[in-house]
């Protein structure tokens, strides 16, 4: 069977039976591109009319050597395995291959990184920045204040629909990675926050019907490109030595909870994690804060 159409099929089954995020989707298919593109330009394949079974233990360890030759990163690399090893399972399962070439090609390790925050005082002083005699001040100060009040991904706030929040009881319903929904509860700070952009700024720019809750100032939805601007913009303002991506306030909003005595069962929930090993990773960030605390306020350390 050729390859492109069964790497086609693969990507709809992602899709519709996997339901996987569509950054993910997309990753996968820039991975496989970077694929194809070893096979037509360094081995002379013609895509279109390859074979699946003409790929095997070779061509995989060539394509290793091609990847590390490029200095690409241990995490772009073992992505791009990952991509591969994903997708020789999914044949395996339809038994469309009898024999898997990535069999025993490892990917590369990666050291694990301690997710970056910022300390309770440093993310008050960017909440502040943004000026509120401004629409876009009040925009901004509103995002910054769902970003760290619900922990919400970048790409889980800009889907967001006017219809997702409920600012009476407090809470927004938001669709997560595999378009998993959690309601996650959101403070007064927040509330207050989006009240105010709801009343003062969004009327003003929404020209158009649009049911974003954060719009531009021509009345689109607002893109995860502008509201990664924002963050660093205003991270910047506020001289923090660390400056955030917006997955930082999700990081900053895990730590603070974990710091204030929160269960892990909890965050791993308020954060929407599949597994709870992906939310243990702030107990390290804890841990870490707590030997600091200790070394420099006990006598005898």
């Amino acid at each position: 069977m050729l390859l492109v159409p069964l790497v086609d099929s693969y990507i709809t089954y992602l899709e519709n039976e996997k339901n996987m995020a569509k950054m993910t989707i997309t990753s996968y298919n820039n991975d496989w591109h970077d694929f194809f593109n070893y096979l037509e330009n360094e081995l002379k394949y013609d895509i279109l009319s390859l074979d699946i079974n003409e790929i095997n233990h070779t061509t995989i360890r060539k394509y290793l050597v091609y990847l590390n030759d490029r200095n690409l990163s241990k995490s772009t690399i073992a992505r791009r395995l990952a991509a591969l090893k994903s997708f020789y399972r999914y044949l395996l399962k339809k038994e469309i291959i009898q024999h898997n070439p990535l069999d025993h090609v490892s990917s590369p390790k990666i050291p694990k990184k301690l997710p970056q925050y910022l300390e309770q005082g440093e993310m008050e002083a960017v909440l502040q920045q943004p000026s509120l005699h401004s629409e876009t001040g009040i925009r901004d100060k509103a995002i910054l204040e769902l970003l760290y009040g619900a922990g919400i991904r970048v790409s889980e706030l800009v889907s967001l629909d006017l219809a997702n929040i409920d600012l009476s009881y407090g809470y927004v319903r938001v669709f997560g990675k595999g378009s998993r929904e959690r309601v996650v509860p959101i403070g007064k700070e927040a509330i207050k926050a989006l009240q105010l952009y709801l009343k003062k700024a969004r009327p003003l720019w929404s020209i158009k019907p649009e049911k974003a809750l954060f719009i531009n100032q021509k009345g689109g939805r607002l893109s995860d490109r502008s509201v990664r601007t924002i963050v660093n913009k205003y991270c910047r303002q506020a001289g923090v030595k660390e400056i955030l991506s917006p997955h930082g306030f999700r990081h900053s909003f895990a730590t603070h909870l974990l710091d204030h005595g929160a269960d892990l069962r909890v965050v791993q929930e308020l954060l929407g994690h599949k597994k709870i090993s992906s939310t243990q990773i702030y107990t390290h960030v804890s841990r870490k804060k707590l030997r600091k605390v200790y070394h420099l306020t006990h006598p005898r350390a």
